[in-house]
């Protein structure tokens, strides 16, 4: 058998005529913007995990702790969810502050990449989507927010994945995908709902959607999918009907207390500024002007990711300028779907801000959160504070002095003995940092008045009046009949400045007590 010579066929092979042999096209480069996310992510980790180890519970966190302590479908405040997660974190009692707050730095360092993922699922670009991410990183509300165990750590990721969810389901249309869909998000905004009651809001989504999507956007399945996550919420929905509604009427009524509108309104406007920075909040501001406009987009994915933005939007507006306790984090979910959509129109051609606004936007959100991190972690800065300064107001004190404050109840307290304080906040940070029965004196009603009635704690024969500097409310005051022991006070400093006085006052009941 005859063999040619030539050249092998790998080197010589015959060029197709017209032209020289197709290349295979290189494969895209991940954008740069996907390198910085990752790496702030992972500085912002570092940091989060430094701040688990020295700072303690904010009040309200301190609060979801005591949830821990009585598991409930829900509490006066919120759903009971976080108090579950709480349980499960302190192994059936109430979690530490740095076991706490080692998960709390995981899931929301976590939270900004799921935005991004999230918005690259709706259709954004590569760059579009590392863009979400980003923004969602730097916005003090979220980068800062998040790393307490609160139920908006836990709304966060639930309402990102209801996104992805509605439109991939509102672009599915009418197939066996899009049903799937429908059925995610309905499950979904039934957990979320246990997250916290604005939860709730995606079934009205879902129900917007469905009425103004068109006849090509209604789907029977979009239904049963809202229903079967109605099924998810609905032994809370059933706690709160059998207790008469207790979770609404305080916090619809019972907490009203205060000017009119005037909390509301700061809420909604300077709130606004201080916890999404003046830039991004011109974004948001930018992404709700788009969200109307593409209320009737043809584009379904658009239209369902409007609609996200939309009625949550409207509704917790509506509630925060009918509150008077309003705080600006209240409309964090609707903002949430917002950097989603400006990303996702870009992608579609429609730019409403340009790549420079942006930018400019991250840059003055990461400078807001910088100097939010700062102030916490490093207390130098106190030192440069006018004479004006007034500890009392600043949150951030909240996160100091409670272990030396316990440890001086602990040393004071015996057994049997009941701690009594003036406040929700003063007897969540006893009750989650010691194991003696905790009564309250809050002026209102609160979740204490259920675990240890005021009947209860106002006949102890041993009580330990606890309180600090916030609060000008004597134990005569509080407990009448009760002849003082003992009392003990604790200073905390922060950068040569006290920022908290602790009373810790011994009291037993008078044998003349007519109570």
């Amino acid at each position: 058998m005859a063999v040619k010579k030539g050249r092998p066929a790998s080197a010589g092979a015959r060029q197709p005529r017209g032209g020289p042999a197709p290349t295979t096209p290189p494969p895209a480069r991940l954008p740069r913007e996907w390198l910085l996310l990752a790496a702030l992510s992972v500085g912002l980790y570092v940091t989060r995990s430094h701040a688990a180890k020295v700072v303690g519970f904010g009040d309200s966190e301190a609060l979801y702790a005591c949830y821990a302590l009585h598991p409930a479908p829900a509490y006066l405040d919120h759903p009971g969810l976080v108090g579950h997660v709480a349980r499960a974190l302190g192994g059936g009692q109430a979690p530490t502050p740095s076991a706490t707050h080692a998960f709390t730095a995981v899931l929301a360092t976590l939270v900004p990449g799921l935005a991004a993922a999230c918005a690259r699922a709706c259709g954004a670009s590569l760059r579009g989507a590392a863009g979400v991410g980003l923004v969602t990183l730097a916005t003090p509300m979220l980068s800062i927010g998040l790393f307490a165990l609160t139920p908006d750590l836990l709304l966060a990721p639930l309402w990102l994945l209801a996104l992805a969810l509605g439109v991939f389901a509102a672009r599915e249309g009418a197939t066996w995908r899009g049903d799937l869909g429908w059925l995610g998000l309905g499950l979904v905004a039934g957990v979320a709902t246990w997250a916290k009651a604005s939860g709730a809001l995606l079934f009205a989504v879902i129900g917007a959607f469905q009425l103004l999507g068109g006849r090509a956007a209604r789907r029977p399945f979009a239904a049963w999918g809202a229903l079967a996550g109605l099924v998810v919420a609905s032994p809370l929905a059933l706690h709160e009907a059998t207790h008469g509604f207790p979770m609404l009427r305080h916090r619809l009524l019972e907490t009203q207390t205060g000017a009119p509108l005037v909390r509301g309104l700061g809420a909604l406007t300077l709130g606004q500024l201080a916890y999404l920075s003046p830039v991004v909040a011109w974004l948001g501001f930018a992404a709700m002007r788009a969200s109307y406009k593409s209320r009737h987009a043809e584009e379904p994915g658009e239209r369902f990711l409007a609609l996200a933005c939309l009625v949550p939007g409207a509704a917790l507006a509506s509630f925060m300028l009918a509150s008077r306790q309003a705080e600006p984090h209240w409309l964090g979910p609707a903002w949430l779907g917002a950097p989603v959509l400006l990303a996702v129109r870009s992608a579609a051609g429609v730019d409403v801000a340009r790549p420079r606004q942006v930018s400019t936007a991250i840059a003055v959100a990461a400078l807001f959160t910088v100097a939010g991190h700062a102030w916490v972690l490093s207390p130098r800065f106190l030192a440069w504070m006018p004479a004006s300064y007034e500890p009392r107001f600043d949150i951030a004190n909240e996160l100091y002095g409670w272990p030396r404050a316990l440890e001086t109840v602990a040393e004071a307290a015996e057994p049997g003995d009941v701690v009594v304080g003036p406040h929700w906040t003063v007897c969540a940070q006893l009750h989650a940092g010691q194991r003696n029965p905790v009564g309250c004196a809050t002026p209102i009603r609160d979740d204490f008045d259920g675990w240890l009635p005021r009947a209860a704690w106002s006949k102890a024969p041993r009580v330990l009046y606890v309180t600090d500097n916030r609060f000008d409310v004597p134990a005569s005051e509080v407990l009448p009949g009760y002849m003082r022991v003992q009392e003990r006070h604790v200073s905390i400093y922060r950068g040569g400045r006290r920022v908290r006085v602790f009373g810790i006052t011994t009291l037993e009941r008078s044998a003349h007590a007519t109570r």
